[in-house]
């Protein structure tokens, strides 16, 4: 959980909980007087702290997913990117994927190190309006294995959150690890105060996925995050010869349209299947450039698209209940 202390016992049932510093776990921990006392409960100084430092980034987008291999990584990218092609925007990702940093390779950005200055962490920059801040620059080899429990990987989130000097930036893409776990509890607790634009989640057709989808919906639910939409990623490959479309992964429950209808979430787009894309993955490049006119491309586009115009929406509401004041422009 993101409440509980990195020097705590395993079983500890965090400093939110009725049993903080009470139960058999918590015998012998050096927290045990401050967790029995309540003053544990008192709310994180680090979550004012990067809501300051989060009021020069204007949009903060988390990317999730309720199963691995369904494309996450592969989106955030490609939304950063898609987005950064527009000059006058300043992009970030945030690759909050401990175990599973994939964003630097499909970046281009594997070797790549972290550099300190007097503000903060310098992000490694892809283009000069393209940040990326990733656990993968903190490796000595991307084959090194991150074996973290819950309370280090929390650590180094609000690290990221806190102490990464992102600079005035227009969009924040924050890339999670698969499932409703420590590292997703910590962005939304972390960000709290600081105003999340909402979360996309992907999917595959296929109900094996759409099960956890779900899931993932009323994980957002439960903390308040809003939902921007789903994208249907993998959803058909069309045969770039014959131009037939085949159905690798059958929608056998009518996919992510009908699950969005019967949840109430917006519906994104649909992705289809293109294996220049995991080229360009491998590669580190951006598919959106190096096949732009391809039919995956310009779903990529509408669905961007849709996602910007949410965020300004939501963004013209926040101000609105702020000032009091209805935006009539």
């Amino acid at each position: 959980m993101a409440d509980v202390p990195q020097n705590a016992p395993e079983q500890c049932p965090g400093t939110q909980s009725e049993e903080a510093g009470k139960s058999s776990a918590c015998a012998g921990c050096p927290n045990q007087i401050i967790c029995a006392s309540g003053a544990a409960k008192e709310p994180d100084p680090a979550i004012e702290e990067i809501r300051q430092r989060m009021t020069s980034v204007k949009h903060k987008i988390v990317v999730l997913s309720g199963k691995g291999g369904v494309g996450k990584s592969t989106f955030t990218a490609h939304l950063a990117h898609g987005i950064a092609n527009d000059d006058t925007k300043q992009v970030a990702v945030l690759d909050v994927d401990i175990c599973g940093p994939s964003i630097p390779r499909v970046m281009g950005l594997d070797g790549e190190q972290v550099h300190q200055s007097g503000s903060g962490w310098s992000p490694v920059y892809v283009e000069d309006n393209l940040g990326v801040m990733s656990v993968g620059f903190l490796l000595g080899s991307p084959e090194d294995a991150v074996i973290w429990r819950g309370p280090k990987k929390n650590g180094l989130i609000k690290q990221f959150l806190r102490d990464v000097d992102w600079g005035e930036i227009d969009y924040l893409v924050i890339d999670t690890p698969p499932g409703t776990s420590d590292e997703h509890l910590s962005v939304v607790q972390y960000l709290s105060a600081a105003n999340v634009d909402g979360a996309v989640i992907i999917t595959t057709p296929q109900e094996v996925s759409l099960l956890d989808v779900r899931k993932e919906i009323n994980f957002c639910k439960k903390v308040d995050l809003p939902v921007i939409g789903v994208v249907e990623n993998m959803s058909g490959f069309v045969c770039p010869n014959c131009k037939i479309e085949s159905q690798i992964f059958p929608p056998t429950t009518g996919g992510a349209v009908k699950m969005c209808q019967d949840m109430q979430v917006p519906f994104l787009g649909k992705l289809p299947l293109d294996p220049r894309i995991g080229k360009c993955c491998d590669e580190g490049k951006s598919y959106l450039s190096e096949v732009p006119d391809s039919p995956a491309s310009q779903a990529f586009r509408e669905i961007i698209q849709k996602i910007q115009i949410t965020c300004d929406t939501s963004a013209g509401v926040s101000r609105e209940e702020e000032t009091g004041e209805m935006d009539t422009t």
